[in-house]
């Protein structure tokens, strides 16, 4: 079955992002006002008909959680898409004037917005009617009509239609930004790096994004474009998860630098060499050896200290803090493997119940583990310098994230087999163009790596240079 209504919408959509940013955020704001006032209106009116009724829907038969908690986390894992939309504030951070500021603050605010109006109209709705009675295609509207507000409906159909606009905006204008920046890191054609002057949008990427969605929307049904969605979702804020914990106890101690920069390199190089080997009573001119080594070898000194202090990082020794490393390397690790066995054995019953619980008890004890040992060694110092310019951070670390990690893995668990079957297909997609495209022509494929330290002053003696 097929839907060229749906292509149609997207395709629509699609040109009118290419207009400009500014006339796309306009539109998104009308759009969701218009789907605000009508969830303010269910919320509303169908608070005071559940008051005049007495709550008929939570005057059920059966007792509460009538599917299980299991139930209710599949329930949460197809729906997870509706939390999509947050991803395009992070997205466009390019296209922001403070992002310090105004992306923690507007990700915070709209987060926490839509939370409370979706969690008041579904205590609305289920309160209306009972969840056995309700109509799976248009069930605001048919629990209006069952109370006799059969005129609700057209309020209802319109906050629908806005809904699906603001919905398909905030999906698709992310992903041409994604797009372009990944044919800059030269993981895609160059094709997708084309940014119109005068609207300032990656019209080639938007407009690729559009087609393919509405292919998509033509040939598939709406339950399977969830599923596959929420799928999408929960890996990225699983990896998320798991990238703040890799920033905040082993965050990358070198960094790639682009090869137009190796006669800075090798200048700074050079004098860095020449100083280690004066700290050290050596004469620079006398040293056998490549004159490179000492940079990329096993004591990294700053060029900015002072002598005592470099006297003193020479002399010291870096078990401890390779240990520390080594430690929270593989506690990280383990963590994400103790996630994955506790929502497993917990989400399939049909295994025996010894199993069940032996396994569920050697992941809990592996999520446990981690998060004792996480919190009881340091972070590492580098989390200050690497990625984070100031303005909001993580707070709650290691627990916040282990438990993303630990939610995130037990919704994908519960999702639905054919989902990820089409997923698999998507996954493998992405793995042919990068081996046959993205790994010949990435901008790291000639980079040369130098400790995080010396980057700053290499770039700075660059600018000299020129």
């Amino acid at each position: 079955m097929v839907d060229p209504c749906a292509a149609v919408l997207v395709l629509i959509v699609t040109g009118f992002l290419c207009l400009g940013i500014k006339e796309s955020a306009l539109a998104q704001g009308i759009v969701t006002a218009v789907n605000v006032f009508a969830m303010l209106f269910v919320i509303i009116a169908g608070g005071y008909l559940g008051f005049k009724t007495g709550w008929t829907g939570y005057e059920v038969p059966t007792e509460y959680f009538p599917f299980g908690v299991d139930g209710m986390l599949a329930g949460s894992a197809t729906v997870f898409f509706s939390y999509i939309g947050f991803d395009t504030v992070a997205s466009t951070a390019e296209e922001v004037k403070n992002p310090k500021r105004d992306l923690p603050l507007g990700i915070a605010l709209s987060l926490s917005i839509c939370c409370c109006l979706y969690m008041l109209v579904s205590i609305v709705i289920v309160g209306l009617v009972p969840y056995y009675a309700m109509d799976p295609d248009t069930p605001i509207s048919s629990a209006f009509a069952s109370n006799g507000m059969q005129w609700a409906a057209y309020i209802i159909t319109v906050g629908a239609v806005t809904a699906l606009i603001s919905t398909l905006m905030g999906s698709i204008l992310p992903q041409p930004r994604i797009l372009m920046a990944m044919a800059r890191d030269g993981l895609l054609p160059s094709f997708f790096l084309d940014v119109n002057k005068h609207t300032q949008v990656p019209v080639n990427s938007t407009l690729a994004t559009g087609i393919v969605a509405s292919i998509l929307a033509f040939f598939m049904d709406v339950s399977q474009l969830a599923g596959m969605v929420s799928v999408g979702t929960l890996i990225a804020f699983t990896m998320v998860a798991v990238s703040v914990l890799i920033l905040r106890y082993v965050p990358p101690d070198e960094v790639p630098l682009p090869s137009s920069l190796q006669e800075s390199i090798d200048s700074y190089m050079l004098r860095h060499n020449s100083d280690a080997q004066m700290i050290n009573g050596e004469n620079p001119a006398k040293s056998p050896g490549d004159p490179c080594l000492p940079l990329l070898g096993e004591k990294k000194v700053a060029v900015d200290c002072t002598v005592v202090e470099k006297l003193e990082a020479l002399s010291s020794c870096t078990l401890d803090e390779e240990n520390r490393r080594k430690i929270a390397s593989w506690t990280i690790m383990l963590i994400c493997v103790g996630a994955f066995i506790l929502t497993f054995s917990a989400s399939n019953l049909w295994f025996s119940s010894l199993i069940r619980f032996t396994l569920c008890g050697a992941g809990g004890l592996l999520l446990l583990s981690g998060l004792v040992i996480l919190t009881c060694i340091d972070q590492d110092d580098e989390r200050h310098n690497f990625g984070h310019a100031g303005g909001f951070i993580c707070p709650f670390v290691p627990l916040l994230p282990i438990s993303c990690i630990l939610i995130n893995v037990y919704l994908l668990i519960n999702l639905e087999v054919a989902t990820w079957v089409r997923v698999s297909v998507w996954l493998m997609i992405g793995v042919l163009i990068y081996t046959f495209y993205g790994r010949r022509h990435s901008s790291l494929l000639n980079a040369i790596y130098v400790p995080k330290a010396h980057v700053d002053e290499i770039y700075r003696s660059s600018g000299a240079m020129l």
